[in-house]
């Protein structure tokens, strides 16, 4: 008679933000989680699997926050009885008062991380035996980054014998309480300026090196494609078009996989370097103050950032963020974010121009009117000087490890292949059909006589549609016959224009899903009216000034 299989065993990790869950996780299970952590917070639920037992990664709980990965977690702590409490070192009389009311009635282990910041001794190690024998409660120190196999092993075990937390216990204070040193990052005066230089470095180097590096390999891929395109030349002309046409998939695909591929795996390399390290939540605390009065906090500006390197991913990462300003966040994304086809783009326009210095202006003037766009769309409560940071605490700066970095990498690059990709490869396909059938002509020719309130040509109405579709749309203002009627203000308008009017489709989907239709077509159409007032005013009151 066969025998029945052992019944797996289903614990939830629960703690806040930055306690070292995900690392826990990993550490225990030998696996890599294959989550979006920005700020500290898993984005989804993640399983890993270790014998009989599955751990669930649940996203960091934020006190005082409505944020959806909060409200995940703890609908997780609600639906299973076993959980494996986190709670922090330097922290610990903090962490205890919030989470063990959560743990009341299930059962568990508790692991204190971060012991490596506490001095072992003869007091540290006697209060945890008094929590141990006054909660009948497993009470294990680790350092997540750095679990021996003993603790793994005791912490497994633990876990197969689990006990109930009380239902009303108040733990001995340890009384101790470890502050992170402060840095040039909390300096009055000049901490802003540092933490928005580095928030800028990473888009800016990440564009730079990936845009050099593509401009030595797009020749020799066209190079190699132009047999193939010859021999695709005989098709019938939809296939071909589909193909080889202007949006063509063998077409367009080297600009993605040559130009934009390579911007967001750097990019998402120096965000998970700045996230392992413990640098983003020190950014966040320093920006927080100069972010409010716009409805922002410093947790919002991180993924506004982050859209420089794709904006389906910071969208999707605004889940961490407060419900009175994740809509909030979602517009400056989808207006300030140049993600890498809009930024690459853009570089290549004005380098065609032999005016790559309008770069300065271009950041600078995007900047400006996001600010201006975002307060005006925020709601008042998230103005209000009552808005409360949105962070738990600094967190140490560590160096950090490739296989932590590589961790906090994979969700931005999961959330890109998985997601932009696949609408990139349809919109390509619709593009091209639209194309075919001459319709993004027709309605090119019936704009044209807009472009002169913008004190446009014609020729810049067929790039401004296109850019709506695909931020790579831009480089149609690279043609010769576009830049020889084009003024250094009049590339600065098209630009601006094309690059904030409307979010590209793949952003407007991703915004759609993410939130409701009905809240992305009202996105757009008000975005649409704000880049045409801004670029009016570029455009006249540039050429007053001038």
């Amino acid at each position: 008679m066969p025998t029945a299989p052992p019944t797996q065993r289903t614990t939830v990790i629960v703690g806040k933000e930055s306690t070292g869950k995900s690392e826990l996780a990993a550490a225990l299970t030998g696996q890599s989680p294959i989550s979006s952590n920005i700020q500290g917070s898993t984005l989804a639920c993640e399983s890993y699997q270790t014998g009989d037992d599955i751990l669930i990664d649940s996203p960091g709980i934020l006190f005082r926050s409505d944020t959806a990965t909060t409200r995940t977690a703890l609908a997780q702590l609600q639906a299973h009885d076993t959980i494996l409490l986190v709670i922090k070192a330097t922290h610990v009389d903090d962490d205890l008062t919030d989470l063990l009311p959560l743990a009341a009635g299930k059962q568990g282990i508790v692991v204190i991380t971060f012991w490596d910041k506490v001095l072992p001794s003869d007091f540290t190690r006697q209060v945890v035996r008094r929590w141990e024998q006054a909660s009948q409660v497993r009470f294990i120190p680790v350092d997540a980054r750095h679990l021996h196999p003993g603790q793994r092993l005791q912490i497994l075990q633990s876990l197969q014998t689990p006990a109930p937390f009380p239902q009303q216990w108040q733990p001995i204070p340890a009384g101790w309480r470890i502050e992170p040193v402060p840095t040039w990052l909390e300096h009055p005066r000049w901490g802003g300026l540092l933490a928005i230089a580095l928030l800028l470095l990473p888009a800016v180097v990440a564009v730079w090196v990936a845009n050099g590096v593509a401009g030595v390999l797009d020749p020799l891929l066209q190079a190699g494609l132009a047999p193939l395109a010859a021999l695709l030349s005989r098709l019938p002309s939809l296939p071909q078009e589909i193909l080889m046409g202007r949006y063509g998939l063998i077409t367009m695909g080297p600009l993605l996989f040559v130009w934009a591929v390579p911007t967001v795996v750097l990019y998402a390399l120096f965000l998970g370097a700045y996230k392992a390290s413990g640098l983003v939540e020190r950014l966040t605390v320093a920006l927080h103050p100069w972010l409010r009065p716009f409805g922002l906090s410093g947790r919002d500006l991180v993924r506004v950032i982050m859209g420089f390197g794709c904006n389906v991913p910071a969208v999707i990462s605004t889940r961490a963020c407060s419900g009175c300003s994740r809509q909030t966040c979602i517009s400056a994304i989808a207006f300030g974010s140049a993600c890498s086809y809009q930024f690459g783009a853009t570089l290549g326009v004005f380098s065609a121009a032999n005016l790559p210095g309008l770069v300065v202006p271009y950041l600078a003037y995007l900047t400006l009117t996001t600010l201006i766009y975002t307060h005006l769309v925020s709601p008042k409560a998230a103005r209000s000087t009552h808005n409360t940071l949105m962070i738990e605490r600094r967190t140490f700066l560590e160096v950090p490890r490739w296989s932590a970095i590589w961790r906090e990498t994979q969700g931005t690059l999961n959330q890109f292949f998985t997601n932009a990709i696949p609408i990139f490869l349809l919109i390509t396909l619709i593009a091209s059909v639209l194309d075919w059938l001459g319709l993004i002509t027709t309605l090119a020719g019936l704009i044209n006589p807009l472009m002169g309130l913008f004190n446009l040509p014609p020729e810049a109405a067929l790039p401004v549609i296109l850019a709506s579709i695909r931020k790579d749309g831009l480089l149609l203002f690279a043609e010769p016959g576009t830049l020889s009627v084009l003024t250094p203000l009049q590339i600065l308008t098209g630009v601006y224009l094309a690059g904030v009017l409307l979010p590209c489709l793949v952003t407007a989907l991703t915004i759609a899903r993410e939130q409701s239709v009905r809240f992305a077509a009202a996105l757009m159409v008000r975005q649409a009216i704000a880049a045409i007032l801004f670029s009016l005013a570029l455009a006249w009151g540039g050429a007053v000034l001038g």
